[in-house]
């Protein structure tokens, strides 16, 4: 929920544990807690998608039997696993453009304890008008980082699960050439299309792509997307990783982001999520600004956490039972 930095102050103060996501300029006002925050001046709200430096997004963590907070760094990233409760939920933020958020992004996917717990996140913004960086904070400290991952462990009533899921618009053309590439990596000049080596910049410009839809990558019936950030003379970069001995295509078009969206969100039936979050992609080539999409509000995102880091996706948690 959107609400007054006032509000926001006074939840904390009644010692409840809450996740945030406003602008530093709100967060940095926020006294010490049971909470932790991102940075973003973008949400998706129940009136629509808007973007806001006066009003916070609120979520209550009111399912809890107890929490834990840690700070990791680059170095110790993956040591988020061994804090997991046994029956617990885990929320992570990490600062776009941090190193600790690229490493997380280039390994996770190799990390098989991971799949062991239920991690669910999002990567830290800031205002794309202006120059601002993406910072997370340790409510529980009162510190603010720009280049470390904050996480909030929820331990969960023995009655009690997390479910993690994302709804991706997005869809590849088995007809469409089969591109890999040669290496985990966030920025590529080569890659093969069908088992033709290429530049991957001059393939791109030479087929006239619209880089605003992803690369797609089917994992067995769920598509995950790797969404292009620039493409120069001779490199291409991304959003998140690419990874060797996956096929990837370019996504299909989508038209109506939104209309897609609730139509995703009809075929998946009734849904109570505790939190979500949404890509400043989605939101910035899609118009939302003004949509709703309910049930999923929550914070505009440089990235998505489900397990591992997502691009132009909508990610979100349920607690079952």
């Amino acid at each position: 929920m959107l609400i007054t930095l006032e509000e926001t102050v006074k939840m904390i103060n009644e010692g409840k544990i809450l996740h945030i996501a406003a602008d530093d300029s709100l967060l940095g006002k926020l006294p010490k807690g049971k909470w932790i925050g991102g940075t973003t001046p973008y949400f998706i709200s129940e009136e629509g998608g808007i973007f806001t430096k006066e009003k916070l997004f609120v979520n209550e963590i009111d399912f809890a039997a107890d929490i834990k907070v840690a700070v990791y760094g680059k170095y110790n990233i993956f040591q988020v696993v061994e804090e997991c409760y046994d029956n617990g939920l885990t929320m992570m933020i990490m600062p776009y453009g941090s190193k600790v958020a690229a490493k997380y992004a280039k390994e996770a996917p190799e990390v098989e304890e991971l799949l062991m717990h239920p991690i669910v996140g999002w990567i830290s913004g800031f205002d794309l008008g202006g120059e601002s960086e993406a910072k997370v904070y340790d409510g529980t400290s009162g510190e603010s980082y720009t280049d470390r991952a904050v996480v909030m462990y929820i331990k969960l009533p023995e009655d009690k699960t997390a479910m993690i899921n994302m709804i991706n618009i997005f869809t590849d053309d088995k007809t469409d050439p089969v591109i890999r590439f040669y290496d985990n990596d966030l920025s590529v000049s080569k890659c093969s299309v069908n088992g033709q080596e290429v530049n991957f910049a001059q393939y791109i410009k030479k087929k006239g792509f619209d880089t605003k839809m992803p690369l797609v990558a089917d994992y067995n019936g769920s598509y995950i997307n790797t969404s292009i950030k620039e493409v120069s003379k001779d490199r291409v970069s991304f959003y998140a990783p690419v990874f060797k001995n996956i096929e990837y295509r370019f996504a299909v078009d989508v038209n109506d982001y939104s209309g897609e969206f609730r139509k995703r969100i009809s075929e998946a039936g009734a849904h109570d999520p505790i939190m979500s979050c949404n890509c400043i992609l989605n939101y910035q080539y899609g118009n939302l600004a003004g949509q709703k999409i309910p049930p999923y509000t929550g914070p505009v995102t440089f990235g998505e956490i489900a397990y591992q880091l997502l691009n132009q996706t909508l990610v979100y948690c349920e607690i079952l039972g």
